[in-house]
């Protein structure tokens, strides 16, 4: 394993070059909110567990003397995509995983497309960086034809450079990117210009086949950062998406990457609950420096149980190795937290690549 290891220096390096970069100035600053600072911005609420960040060569010696657990990626379910469904997906809301934490939403008629990347690694170069490990159930050639996009944060396994330019030249034109605060400035460098920013607690009504969609974006506990200079110098966060189908409201949500933080017991009143959320279960360990940025099974349980879900699905595993925990972790981890927290196997699962879940059916 330490042979893997040190051939794994290139993702260390850039990991630092990530974690310990410095902070440019705020063009988008606002002193009435109280997350914005005059150089990037903060999480709503402080860390129980402090700033971690400068121990990454810590975590590097601790990985290099370790002998951490191979991954397992046979372990991954996967199917064959519905192709005739998902260009044809009428009014329904329906969820299909195409890995890490990029999923399509199918929403009164709307093609929705969260955090997408479909690219081989996780990282600024094509040569070096965490590797997908299990292959994505679609092609960018074979997705419908996609309407919006929705952006959580820049970091490079949420926000990949090739994917979003591939969707930008889509034939019939680029679909709406929804991005965090600061994320535009980089949109409109790689020549993308159809683009809306947006804040905590934002909203932007899309018009739909099916009646208008709201989109909101709603606050996480995490950070930024693609350069050593602009480290939570953009936004992040997750997204809520609500409509109505079949004369019914309806509703979904992203948590985006995050910590555990009192900011969703305050989406869960806000919104009074969901019928899907989007719950990351992966990447957390070592939790001495992962707890403040990624949630282990258990705390994504509590935000399950936080925000009202009805039905959630664990997302961010089974696709890049990022964290000391391997990409199939959760296969174990998620059905011991759903049980310590007295949870029924059916309201929380792992999705399988490539399944559609029909979330909601509009009436005929």
């Amino acid at each position: 394993m330490r042979a893997c290891l040190r051939s794994g220096a290139w993702s260390a390096l850039l990991l630092s070059w990530l974690l310990t970069g410095c902070t440019t100035p705020n063009t988008a600053y606002d002193p009435t909110r109280a997350h914005h600072r005059p150089v990037g911005f903060v999480n709503a609420h402080a860390s129980p567990h402090g700033d971690a960040q400068g121990s990454f060569w810590r975590w590097q010696w601790e990985r290099w003397q370790a002998d951490l657990p191979p991954d397992r990626p046979e372990r991954v379910l996967r199917q064959a995509p519905d192709l005739q469904r998902l260009q044809q997906p009428g009014r329904d809301i329906t969820v299909t995983w195409l890995g890490h934490s990029t999923a399509l939403w199918q929403v009164s008629g709307l093609n929705i497309l969260l955090d997408p990347h479909l690219g081989q690694r996780a990282s600024p170069v094509s040569f070096a960086g965490p590797k997908r490990l299990t292959p994505a159930p679609l092609s960018l050639a074979r997705l419908p034809r996609i309407d919006v996009v929705l952006i959580s944060h820049n970091h490079y396994d949420h926000l990949d450079e090739g994917t979003v330019r591939a969707l930008a030249r889509q034939a019939g034109g680029s679909p709406l990117f929804v991005v965090p605060l600061g994320v535009e400035t980089w949109m409109a460098q790689a020549g993308i210009d159809r683009v809306q920013r947006m804040d905590w607690w934002d909203r932007q009504v899309l018009r739909a086949p099916g009646g208008d969609v709201t989109v909101h974006f709603v606050p996480s506990h995490h950070w930024s950062s693609r350069t050593p200079w602009d480290r939570r110098a953009t936004l992040w966060g997750g997204f809520v998406v609500e409509a109505t189908v079949g004369g019914e409201p309806a509703s979904l949500y992203y948590a985006g990457d995050t910590g555990y933080a009192p900011d969703f017991v305050e989406i869960g009143q806000r919104f009074g609950g969901f019928d899907l959320a989007m719950i990351p279960v992966g990447c957390y360990l070592p939790r001495w420096f992962m707890q403040q940025q990624h949630v282990n099974e258990e705390e994504a349980v509590r935000i399950h149980l936080d925000v009202k879900s009805r039905r959630s699905i664990g997302v961010h595993w089974g696709t890049f190795r990022l964290c000391d925990d391997p990409v199939d972790s959760p296969v174990d981890g998620l059905p011991a937290a759903r049980d310590r927290l007295g949870v029924p196997p059916d309201a929380f699962v792992l999705p399988v690549l490539g399944q559609t879940l029909v979330i909601r059916q509009s009436r005929p």
